[in-house]
């Protein structure tokens, strides 16, 4: 996966779209990559820029005079302005970014406790399942990152870099045969090295668990 760092990073926005975007008065958002989308939005789309820019009010007596696009899109954002291309670096909008990437993000991994919940169903049951054998979500992302392209969109000033930050997976399916294949080996293992874990301790639930990794 490749870590988008936005203290770090340009991100770079075709000026004609940009500006059709503002002027159809409706919700868009901008991109790691560039890219302008609107809704449905996709797990695999992380978003420097979400909202919608409000028309300008204009008076016969007192003509408003035209704001920049970095008026437009916020005080936030560094915006340069260069023929059809334009630049923004994004990081003092972290806060806003974490705010309306959340919904649709895999996995939020920005405030001290860490990892609490996987935004899909089916890799939330694979981590709620491994939970059952002390597996814990931050093992499992990292083998999701290891094995599967996406994005790790963060904010980080000092290297070696310490991620805080959020997921954005491009394949689903990746994410999930990577966290089940990593859990079913971490659970194989906890049975057949952990006192705790042995088949004639395991507890209805640790058993379900089990079953589900196909590890009895």
């Amino acid at each position: 996966m490749k870590q988008f760092n936005l203290f770090k990073e340009i991100i770079i926005v075709d000026k004609p779209q940009l500006l059709n975007a503002i002027n159809s008065q409706q919700e868009f958002a901008i991109t790691t990559k560039g890219e302008i989308k609107v809704e449905p939005y996709h797990y695999g789309d992380a978003f420097i820029y979400k909202g919608l820019v409000e028309k300008q009010s204009t008076s016969a007596l007192m003509p408003s005079k035209p704001k920049s696009l970095g008026e437009l899109l916020g005080k936030d954002y560094k915006v340069v302005e260069d023929d059809d291309r334009v630049l923004i670096k994004a990081a003092n909008a972290w806060q806003n970014i974490i705010g309306f990437n959340n919904k649709h993000c895999l996995y939020d991994d920005t405030t001290a406790d860490g990892i609490a919940v996987f935004a899909d169903e089916e890799l939330e049951n694979i981590g709620w399942n491994a939970t059952e054998f002390n597996a814990n979500y931050r093992d499992i992302v990292e083998a999701m990152e290891k094995g599967c392209e996406g994005t790790l969109l963060c904010i980080e000033q000092d290297d070696p870099y310490q991620f805080s930050g959020m997921g954005f997976i491009d394949d689903l399916e990746c994410a999930r045969k990577s966290a089940y294949n990593y859990c079913q080996e971490h659970v194989k293992k906890q049975i057949a090295t952990h006192a705790d874990f042995t088949l004639d301790r395991l507890t209805d639930d640790e058993k379900e668990a089990a079953e589900f990794f196909k590890a009895l």
